[in-house]
């Protein structure tokens, strides 16, 4: 470093200028309308989905106790709740939900309602298998919960504003969809890569590990009493075609990361990430309701345009 400070001058500079093109692009002044919508969305997500397993849920806490092995947040627990306290918080978060979608109180019903459907989909999933498909789901109510995603399109908006739709902007609108992004594109990555930290590593592109567990999973299926895809069976002489099926996966998902970079990308990476769960369903008929709703996806077609520059 030269006596007059020349050089971190410079490295100080280029580092607010990056600074600011990062801002600018990852929080963007936006209006309250763009996380009121995700909040809508999110929110009717979760009343629906949950609204229609209820009696599941119900039925789940009432299985052998010996099935117990608690996951996430349940870790606390050295027993299984009574069934009835069980259910009262399947009914609470449902409650809650209403209250969140609707926008009453969300300085307090947002947080509320994150904790409550962490705890409830933790504790379902302490009785069988880990549905991961609903962690996206939960990542985006935390965003959405502590963020302020009531300040349109709310009760509160028309409580303390009078409208549905008050005059204001902010970096925070801006940013939830960004932070909302983010957890999503992390997820995919995380994916990525463990198909390469796999047994069969880079060989993972070839096709054939994806190629077997279609033809494992319909094997499955069949033994279960259940029908395989017709289209899964129809597509497995085709080598070449699980290659590039394989190919696409690992592109969009190691990939993922530039979606945040600049909008247009997550748009692509939407359509593509959107497009591999519908074929998934068509080939093994395996379902990720949250993805396959296109609402995990909604942040990135909201995702405002960079803040122009002052």
């Amino acid at each position: 470093m030269s006596a007059d400070g020349r050089p971190t001058g410079r490295i100080a500079g280029a580092l607010r200028g990056l600074g600011r093109g990062l801002s600018r692009r990852l929080a963007p002044v936006a209006e309250p309308s763009t996380p009121a919508l995700l909040r809508i969305a999110v929110g009717g997500y979760h009343l629906w989905h949950v609204g229609r397993k209820r009696k599941l849920y119900y039925g789940v806490h009432r299985t052998d106790t010996a099935n117990f092995d608690p996951v996430g947040p349940a870790k606390v627990l050295r027993k299984p709740l009574p069934p009835v306290v069980a259910d009262r918080l399947v009914d609470a978060s449902l409650v809650t939900g209403a209250l969140f979608t609707a926008g009453v109180g969300h300085r307090v019903i947002g947080p509320l309602h994150a904790a409550l459907q962490t705890w409830n989909f933790s504790y379902r999933n302490s009785w069988s298998m880990v549905y991961h498909h609903e962690n996206n789901l939960v990542l985006h109510t935390m965003v959405l919960g502590a963020a302020p995603a009531a300040d349109a399109l709310s009760v509160d908006a028309l409580v303390r504003d009078r409208s549905l739709l008050p005059r204001r902007e902010s970096w925070m609108y801006g940013a939830t969809p960004a932070v909302m992004n983010a957890a999503v594109l992390a997820t995919y990555f995380i994916a990525g890569v463990a198909k390469l930290a796999g047994s069969d590593g880079i060989a993972w592109v070839n096709g054939s590990h994806m190629r077997g567990q279609v033809a494992f999973d319909a094997l499955r299926k069949e033994m279960l009493g259940e029908s395989g895809s017709p289209l899964g069976r129809a597509l497995y002489p085709h080598t070449g075609l699980f290659t590039g099926m394989a190919v696409i996966a690992l592109v969009v998902e190691l990939a993922a990361p530039l979606a945040l970079v600049d909008r247009r990308v997550g748009w692509l990476f939407s359509l593509g990430a959107f497009s591999m769960h519908w074929g998934i369903k068509a080939i093994m008929r395996i379902t990720f309701p949250y993805n396959l709703s296109g609402v995990l996806y909604l942040p990135f077609l909201l995702m405002p345009p960079p803040t122009p520059r002052g």
